[in-house]
């Protein structure tokens, strides 16, 4: 919400600073994201007249001109503009002064080898419009020397509001300062509204969908001329950023930005019939004010004649019935539409207006009258013409809210103690009334006496956000001054404090430390992906019903869509080695399940001389971060097996789970599937794992401590067998068996060598024997070497001789 200085003192009488007015505004709520004072970035441009305008020595298209700048020796500047010519006054850029447009500084050069003091400028390279086709042309008394921004007025500083959705009433200047008026910055001017008497017939307006909008009142105006705005008006909207149109549209931005009211002019000439309040029908299109055509539903409101739909009903017009400088007859409508019906249609369109904003967080039904009258009252004054009766079809939903108040919950709810008096004195600024006190100025003390706690309070109809005692309590201490309460430290037991991280949060931070050991990046990405994005990882179980946009509207059922995303972001900025890793939830139909994704992607190791060309990542690679992971979090990687394929998001036959037994999975990894890599633009093989961290078996209870590491008092011993193997056997199975034929001897096995020859397979395990009490003789051995042989056969591997 952007309004200039000047704007805002014409509804605040005040003396502030525009210090003082935005260090108000931050300390009652509205925060200010901006300041923006145009005469500052315009300091080192003056007014010159051009004295001579003579053709360029090595350039058909520029001239060489003599400029007075008003201080004595005229400036030679370089110009390429076609209407410079000696006699003009316009505007010139000095050395060291900024371009606004683009940021370039002004210096002294040699442009085709003549000398250049500076620019001759035009609108769009100030930033005051889109004129570029020459440079800017003052009147001919224009001050010869004064700095341009303090002739043309623009010593008007511009400030930027962020409002909050729940503030409705901010979203205009008066309802801005009406908030600094109750925070004592000035006061609150009157809004005069005169109704404008009308001639004639009222145009013919009808609602057949009440629930999308209730109330629709309109006014003709006949026999307008409609020009260019006013100086006054379009100095306004283009500083705002607005760019000024025509006047009956600049009327309507101008009263949407001032009161908070959108409205809309039609040109009669191009209506036929009345104009309708109702549903769309299936098939409808309209071609709005930006040029774009959009389809309609039936859940949408629309404004309609006989033939055609003209409005999509409080987001934008329709480019048929829009006014031009043609336009004679216009119909000016002052409408309320329903907030939710507002919200969804511009959500299913993707459709955003300074209208819509307005409308989905709630306009004052109240105003209607005087909203219609004062754009009527703008219309006639600036465009001429007669206005026709009033049609007001329909009525606004105004409801009574009368919230029952106890002062005395400002101590005990907000945490400061405000008088009674001094909260009557707020809520009353800010629009509410208490019992028969309905304005600040019917105040006394002795009215105020006579109404009994808890008072009655009746909320203004532009503040559709206040519901309850808590709103008024909210109200009271932001104006009051929210900095004035005071730091209340939290109960705290005597003694140590006790851990509070529950066993899911501990077993969070191991794995979180332990990817970031292995050297991945953690990501942050949002909850929500896309219905395409989520559809290869089995799709969303839960799709919002108020998404952001349409790319984030389904609850992520895998981690790996976000950080793909990433992957790719951080591959197309030049990143030629990604591993990042997240910690998050998954969302899928019967719980959230918190889970650990990673991605490796690029070249996991650079080219060299050594190495040769650079290489990528496996599926091997995510097998190995997945069990570095789960032993970091304290999973029995030693009794895990790796089953079948990891689903329709990995490439097949590169991929596979990490089980604990045949049905608990704890983790998926493997090559991501190529047309998940080329959805998401990423280069080369990725590898992706998800680890399932409320898969994981919790840890046995063990006490406090961990019992004392103590050493075997005997060596290991290491055998070596070499078995020949089916071609289907795979290592963990053979290690597996291995490990398992004597569970008290046997602490280590691993496959050190593989060799293949003429269809055979020879697999060479290592085996780690532990003495226990004794060491082993040769018939222990023996025997053990023999438990191994007879494990490996049942798996038809045979020792090789």
């Amino acid at each position: 919400m952007k309004f200039t200085l000047s704007w805002l003192r014409d509804h605040l009488d005040t003396t502030a600073s525009l210090e003082g007015v935005t260090d108000a505004l931050t300390r009652i709520g509205l925060e200010v994201e901006g300041v923006d004072d145009p005469a500052a970035a315009l300091a080192d441009f003056r007014i010159a007249r051009v004295l001579t305008a003579e053709r360029h020595p090595q350039a058909d298209k520029l001239q060489v001109l003599s400029v007075d700048t008003g201080d004595g020796a005229p400036l030679q500047v370089v110009c390429g503009a076609p209407n410079a010519r000696a006699g003009l006054v316009g505007v010139l850029g000095l050395p060291g002064a900024t371009v606004p447009a683009n940021g370039m500084v002004l210096k002294v050069s040699a442009i085709r080898g003549v000398e250049s003091n500076g620019m001759m400028c035009s609108s769009r390279e100030l930033g005051l419009g889109e004129e570029h086709d020459g440079i800017i042309e003052l009147a001919a008394d224009a001050p010869v020397g004064t700095r341009f921004a303090d002739f043309a007025g623009l010593d008007d500083p511009v400030i930027d509001v962020s409002i909050t959705p729940n503030r409705q009433d901010c979203m205009g200047v008066r309802g801005i300062a009406r908030d600094l008026a109750a925070a004592g910055l000035g006061t609150l001017r009157p809004l005069t509204v005169t109704p404008v008497e009308g001639e004639g017939d009222a145009p013919a307006i009808r609602i057949e969908d009440p629930a999308g909008c209730p109330a629709f009142f309109a006014q003709e105006v006949r026999g307008v001329s409609n020009g260019a705005s006013p100086e006054w008006m379009a100095r306004r909207l283009r500083a705002i950023g607005q760019k000024p149109i025509i006047a009956l549209v600049d009327i309507t931005n101008y009263v949407s930005i001032d009161l908070g009211r959108p409205l809309h002019v039609y040109d009669k000439a191009k209506l036929t019939g009345a104009l309708t309040a109702r549903k769309a029908r299936a098939g409808e299109s309209i071609e709005a004010l930006n040029g774009r055509t959009y389809p309609l539903d039936e859940t949408m409101t629309v404004i309609a004649d006989d033939e055609a739909v003209h409005d999509i009903g409080g987001i934008m017009g329709g480019e048929h019935s829009g006014v031009s400088d043609a336009t004679t007859d216009v119909i000016v409508e002052c409408a309320y539409f329903d907030p939710d019906t507002i919200a969804r249609t511009g959500q299913t369109l993707a459709l955003t207006s300074d209208a819509r904003q307005r409308f989905e967080r709630g306009v004052d039904p109240a105003f209607l009258d005087d909203g219609l009258a004062i754009a009527t009252r703008l219309v006639t004054e600036l465009c001429g013409g007669t206005p026709s009766a009033v049609t007001r079809a329909g009525e606004p939903p105004v409801p009574a809210r009368v919230i029952r108040y106890d002062p005395r919950l400002s101590a005990t709810l907000g945490g400061l103690h405000v008088a009674p008096e001094r909260q009557a004195r707020i809520l009353l600024s800010l629009g509410f009334t208490i019992g028969a006190i309905d304005h600040a100025d019917a105040y006394s003390d002795a009215l105020f006496a006579s109404i009994e706690s808890p008072w009655p309070v009746r909320v203004p109809t532009w503040r559709r956000d206040v519901d309850g005692p808590a709103d008024l309590v909210e109200e009271v201490i932001r104006i009051e001054g929210i900095d004035k309460v005071a730091p209340v430290a939290l109960p705290r037991a005597p003694g140590v404090a006790r851990p509070t991280a529950t066993p899911e949060q501990k077993l969070e931070r191991r794995v979180r430390r332990a990817a970031a050991a292995r050297g991945l990046d953690e990501a942050v990405t949002w909850s929500f992906v896309s219905e395409a994005e989520a559809a290869p990882f089995g799709g969303g179980a839960w799709t919002l019903a108020n998404p952001i946009s349409e790319d984030l509207k389904v609850m992520r059922p895998s981690l790996l869509p976000g950080l793909l995303s990433a992957a790719s972001r951080n591959q197309k900025r030049g990143a030629t080695n990604v591993r990042l890793f997240e910690i998050g939830r998954r969302y899928l139909a019967n719980k959230e399940r918190p889970t650990l994704g990673l991605v490796l992607a690029g070249e996991r190791r650079a080219r060299g001389w050594q190495s040769g060309k650079a290489q990528g990542f496996d599926a091997f690679d995510a097998k190995a971060e997945a069990l570095s992971l789960l032993a970091g979090a304290g999973a029995p990687i030693d009794n895990l097996q790796v089953m079948g394929e990891a689903g329709d998001a990995w490439h097949p036959g590169q991929s596979g789970t990490l089980r604990l037994g045949s049905k608990t999975v704890l983790a998926a990894f493997g090559i991501a599937h190529p047309s998940i890599v080329k959805a998401f633009d990423l280069s080369g093989p990725v590898a992706t794992a998800e680890i399932y961290l409320d898969a994981i078996p919790a840890k046995r209870g063990s006490g406090f401590m961990r019992p004392a590491y103590v050493p075997p008092a005997l060596q290991a011993v290491r055998r070596d067998f070499a078995f020949l193997v089916p071609a289907e056997l795979t290592a963990e199975a053979l290690t597996r068996a291995v490990k398992g034929a004597d569970k008290a001897a046997i602490v280590a096995a691993r496959v050190f060598d593989l060799f293949e020859k003429d269809g055979e397979r020879s697999m060479a395990v290592e085996v780690v024997l532990q003495p226990g009490d004794k060491a082993f003789v040769e018939a222990d051995l023996k025997a053990i070497a023999d438990k191994v042989v007879a494990a490996a056969g049942k798996l038809g591997a045979t020792l090789r001789s």
